[in-house]
């Protein structure tokens, strides 16, 4: 007997930056998951990481996952402005022990009442470059199940909190878990909902070649606010080393864009079906590894990247007419129930 997929509703925030549902910043829609994919603070004080929790914890979800961001370059520090990135620096108690003083030298924080504010938090899953098996078990939910990968960590070694040099990408994500069907990073991977004016193009190719690995059905990120959108990546089953491991990706249009509609992106089979009712060849979701497209693409796997950011910009405190914010991207996802929780929901 196939197993039952039922439909689990995510709801997918990041790079908040001090702003929330409760000061009337953005609404968050009704979901079963609420994933936020790092920096939820500016400077990851204890109070604004407390208000952070709050908001959080209030919020009406049966699971929430939490990251930590990742930055925040001292050079813009010094010039009374916070950089582009992470913000939540206490939670990385070995950064924060050698920097913290160029960030809080007024009043230093302590980092290990940080870390335990947001342990505590019974309503929150908390991953730290870890994995951790959700399972929704309540009579109102849909009553499924899913692994999740979790890690704060975003290329930039000494002057970003969890960061790490480009030498070592490839290293550190070999722990990302090859059977996670969910994703979150703060990074995006190279090539994928990763680009700024600015800087350009700055994911991690390490991670880009992790997912290609796991060829998870969602990955979460932020940490570059104009890169906020979907892109639908598509893998090839490599045959030798050097081949080329993605087969073709797809960028989202947002329903939600300058309207009151969700920013919804639907991958349950039933949206997939539609859309190849619809169209000679898929235009979303997964290719199963019996569909042959029409240019013998064969063997192909879908991941979803979703970069959630919230803020708007890079600089939002220069912003003409005040700080703009995103809304968040929701993504409805077909899941296995937890009684019949033995099936890869990749393919």
């Amino acid at each position: 007997m196939p197993p039952e997929l039922r439909k689990t509703r995510f709801v997918c925030v990041s790079d908040t930056h001090n702003a929330s549902p409760s000061d009337g910043a953005f609404v968050l829609p009704a979901g079963d998951v609420l994933v936020h994919a790092g920096d939820l603070t500016n400077q990851g004080t204890f109070g604004e990481l407390s208000r952070a929790i709050k908001w959080i914890e209030e919020s009406n979800f049966e699971a929430k996952i939490v990251i930590a961001g990742n930055n925040i370059d001292t050079t813009f520090v010094r010039m009374g402005a916070y950089g582009p990135g992470n913000h939540d620096i206490t939670l990385d108690q070995t950064f924060y022990a050698e920097h913290g003083n160029r960030f809080h030298n007024q009043q230093m924080q302590d980092p290990k009442a940080c870390l335990r504010l947001v342990r505590a938090a019974k309503t929150i899953t908390y991953l730290d470059h870890e994995s951790t098996v959700v399972r929704l078990s309540s009579a109102r939910g849909p009553q499924t199940t899913f692994k999740v990968f979790g890690s704060p960590l975003s290329p930039g070694r000494d002057k970003w909190a969890f960061g790490y040099t480009s030498d070592n990408a490839h290293d550190v994500w070999k722990d990302l878990s090859s059977d996670a069907n969910v994703v979150v990073t703060h990074t995006p991977p190279a090539g994928h909902c990763d680009a700024s004016p600015d800087r350009g193009a700055s994911g991690c190719p390490g991670l880009h070649e992790a997912l290609c690995r796991v060829q998870p059905r969602l990955a979460i990120c932020g940490h570059v606010h104009e890169g906020r959108g979907v892109d639908h990546v598509q893998w090839k089953q490599r045959t030798r080393v050097n081949d080329d491991i993605e087969a073709a990706s797809r960028a989202w249009d947002d329903p939600g864009r300058g309207n009151k509609k969700l920013s919804l992106v639907d991958l349950t089979a039933k949206a997939i079906n539609a859309d190849r009712a619809s169209s000679a060849r898929p235009t979303s979701g997964v290719l199963s590894h019996d569909d042959k497209s029409s240019d013998d693409k064969v063997g192909v796997r879908e991941t979803c990247v979703v970069n959630a950011a919230i803020t708007a910009s890079s600089w939002s405190h220069k912003a003409k007419g005040g700080k703009k914010v995103n809304k968040p991207i929701v993504v409805d996802l077909d899941l296995p129930t937890w009684q019949d929780s033995v099936v890869d929901i990749r393919i």
